[in-house]
């Protein structure tokens, strides 16, 4: 497990700072599978995790809906037969913190039982 998945949420307030560049390009090696996306003008860390039928799918985005609520920090879900698109991205600052790259993290560690 990764350092910053063994992390935990800290606190975040509106005015909070978005991810330089930099930061987030020294904690993607933890998290090499997500891709840096922007959507509606705003920057979010996105991976698609792919599985054997729409159970295991369906499972796998429950068990992220725990740690997300655990650590009260939530994450845009599609779920597809055979497939999860997981986007981290933090509302109030609109835009990434260091909250979603340990929940990218989180999230990686939930996924090799179904590999």
């Amino acid at each position: 497990m990764s350092e910053l998945a063994e992390s935990s949420c800290e606190a975040c307030r509106i005015g909070a700072p978005l991810l330089t560049d930099e930061e987030l390009s020294a904690m993607q090696g933890e998290i090499p599978d997500w891709q840096v996306i922007e959507e509606d003008g705003v920057k979010q860390i996105s991976r698609l995790f792919t599985f054997k039928n729409f159970l295991q799918a369906i499972e796998f985005a429950n068990l992220v809906g725990e740690v997300a609520e655990k650590e009260g920090h939530h994450p845009a879900l599609l779920v597809e037969w055979g497939k999860v698109k997981v986007n981290w991205w933090t509302h109030k600052i609109g835009g990434l913190h260091k909250n979603d790259v340990v929940m990218a993290a989180k999230t990686d560690c939930l996924y090799p039982e179904y590999k």
